[in-house]
C-alpha cells in the first residue's frame, strides 16, 4: 500500500515543477517551425538531422540562461537591460524583437487559418483573422492560473506528429545514422536550411517568455527574486533544470518527428519544396492517407494556440520592459494597458499581414532566418547579464554552465557569418 501511494506523489511532483520551460519547448515548434521543419525534411529528406542533435544542449543551455535570469534578479531581459546596459542597445533589440515576432505572428495565424480549410472548408483568410481574435481575447481576459494550465495542456497536441511518425514508414536504420554522421553540403541553400533550422530552434522570442514566465510564477506564490533570498537557489535552480531539459527534450523529438515523417514521404516521393506547414499536411495526404493528414493539420492548429499568445505576451515583456511599466498575465487590462495593447496589436497586426500584400508563406522561412540572425547577439547580451553580480547578486552562473553558454553563442553566431557567405 505504501509504494502505490508513493509512486503517484513522486509523479504528481515530478509534472509540478514543469510549467514555463514545458510550454517554452513546445511553443518552440510553432506553425512556422513546423512549415520549416516540412520544408528541410522535403529537400534534404534525412540530411539535416544531425543538426537537432547540435541544436539540443545548446538550446537548454541559452532557455535555462534566460529562465535564470527571470528568476534570480526579479526582472526579464529587457529590464535587465535598461538597468544595466546602454539604452540604444535595449531600443535596438526590442524593435528587432517586434518585427521578427509580428512576421512569426503573421505566419504562424496564416498556417492555422489554412489548416482549418483545408480540414473543414472555408476562407482560410477568415479563420486567420478569427484566430487572431481569438487568441488575443483568451489571453486577456482569462486568469493567469487557469491561462497557465490551458498553456499547459495544449502542449498535448504535439503528440500527433509522434502518431504521424509512426505511420509515415520510416527507415529508422538510416534515420537514426543521420543523426550521428553529417551530411554536409556546401551551398546557399543548405546554409539557409541550417540556418532557419536554428533560427526556429533557438528563437529570440522564447528567451523573453521563459524570463517572463518565471517572474509571473515568482508573483504568483507571493515569493522575492533569489538574488534577495539565496538560501531558497537550490530546489528552485533545480526545478528550473528539469522544467527546462523537459520541455527542450520535448521540443527537439517533435521537430525530430516532423522532419522524418516528410522525409519519409514527400522526399521519397519527389516532393522537395514545401512553403508552409499546411501545404505540407495536404501533400502527406495521398501519400501517407487521411489520418496521417487530418493529425498533421490538427496539430498545426494546436501548436498555434499554443504559440501565438507565447510570440504576442514575449513582445508584451519586452514592451513593458523597455519603458519601465508594470506588466503582467496576471494583471488586470486596465492595470497594465501597455502590456495587453502590445499583445493585441502585435497578434492583429500579425493576422492582418496576408491583407496587405505580404505572402504569409514566404514570411514563414524568413522568419526563421531572422531570428537567426537576431539570436546570436541577443544571447550574447544574455550571457553578460547572467554573469553581472549587479543583476544576479551572488548566484551568477556557474563557469561550466558559462562555457556551454557561450559555446551556444558561437554556434549561432558562426552559423549567421555562414548563412551570410554563402547567400552573397
Amino acid at each position: 500500500m505504501a509504494v502505490s501511494k508513493t509512486k503517484p506523489s513522486r509523479l504528481k511532483r515530478f509534472f509540478a515543477q514543469l510549467g514555463p520551460g514545458l510550454i517554452t519547448g513546445a511553443a518552440d515548434d510553432d506553425p512556422s517551425g513546423i512549415g520549416t521543419h516540412s520544408q528541410v525534411g522535403a529537400e534534404f529528406g534525412y540530411g539535416l538531422a544531425w543538426t537537432f542533435v547540435l541544436s539540443f544542449p545548446l538550446l537548454a543551455v541559452i532557455q535555462q540562461v534566460a529562465a535564470e535570469i527571470g528568476r534570480v534578479s526579479g526582472g526579464g531581459i529587457a529590464r535587465n537591460l535598461r538597468r544595466h546596459y546602454p539604452r540604444p542597445l535595449l531600443i535596438g533589440v526590442v524593435l528587432l524583437l517586434l518585427v521578427a515576432n509580428i512576421i512569426n505572428l503573421g505566419a504562424d495565424l496564416s498556417a492555422m487559418g489554412a489548416a482549418l480549410s483545408l480540414l473543414t472548408g472555408g476562407p482560410s483568410a477568415l479563420y486567420t483573422l478569427l484566430f487572431g481574435v481569438f487568441c488575443v481575447v483568451v489571453e486577456v481576459f482569462l486568469d493567469y492560473a487557469r491561462y497557465a494550465a490551458v498553456l499547459k495542456w495544449t502542449t498535448l497536441s504535439l503528440l500527433s506528429y509522434f502518431a504521424v511518425v509512426m505511420v509515415a514508414g520510416v527507415p529508422w536504420g538510416q534515420a537514426l545514422l543521420a543523426l550521428v554522421v553529417p551530411e554536409i553540403q556546401w551551398n546557399a541553400a543548405y546554409a539557409t536550411a541550417f540556418v532557419a533550422i536554428l533560427g526556429t530552434t533557438i528563437s529570440p522570442y522564447l528567451f523573453f517568455w521563459q524570463a517572463g514566465q518565471e517572474i509571473e510564477e515568482q508573483h504568483r506564490h507571493h515569493a522575492k527574486p533569489l538574488c534577495i533570498t539565496p538560501k531558497e537557489a537550490d530546489p528552485e535552480l533545480r526545478r528550473i533544470r528539469t522544467d527546462t531539459l523537459v520541455g527542450m527534450s520535448f521540443s527537439t523529438l517533435v521537430s525530430l518527428a516532423i522532419v522524418f515523417a516528410t522525409a519519409a514521404t514527400l522526399h521519397a516521393h519527389g516532393i522537395t519544396t514545401i512553403t508552409t506547414s499546411a501545404q505540407a499536411a495536404e501533400a502527406l495526404k495521398p501519400i501517407a492517407g487521411p489520418f496521417a493528414f487530418a493529425l498533421f493539420a490538427v496539430g498545426i492548429i494546436g501548436t498555434g494556440l499554443l504559440a501565438v499568445p507565447v510570440l504576442a505576451g514575449s513582445a508584451a515583456y519586452a514592451v513593458t520592459e523597455m519603458v519601465g511599466v508594470a506588466g503582467s498575465l496576471d494583471a488586470k487590462p486596465k492595470r497594465a494597458r501597455l502590456f495587453y495593447a502590445t499583445i493585441a496589436v502585435t497578434t492583429l497586426l500579425g493576422a492582418s499581414l496576408n491583407y496587405i500584400g505580404i505572402d504569409p508563406a514566404r514570411a514563414l522561412y524568413w522568419a526563421a532566418v531572422v531570428n537567426g540572425v537576431l539570436a546570436a547577439p541577443l544571447m550574447a547580451v544574455m550571457m553578460l547579464i547572467v554573469r553581472n553580480p549587479r543583476a544576479m547578486g551572488r548566484l551568477t552562473l556557474s563557469n561550466g554552465e558559462t562555457a556551454l553558454g557561450w559555446a551556444a553563442t558561437a554556434v549561432m553566431t558562426a552559423a549567421t557569418v555562414i548563412f551570410f557567405v554563402t547567400a552573397l
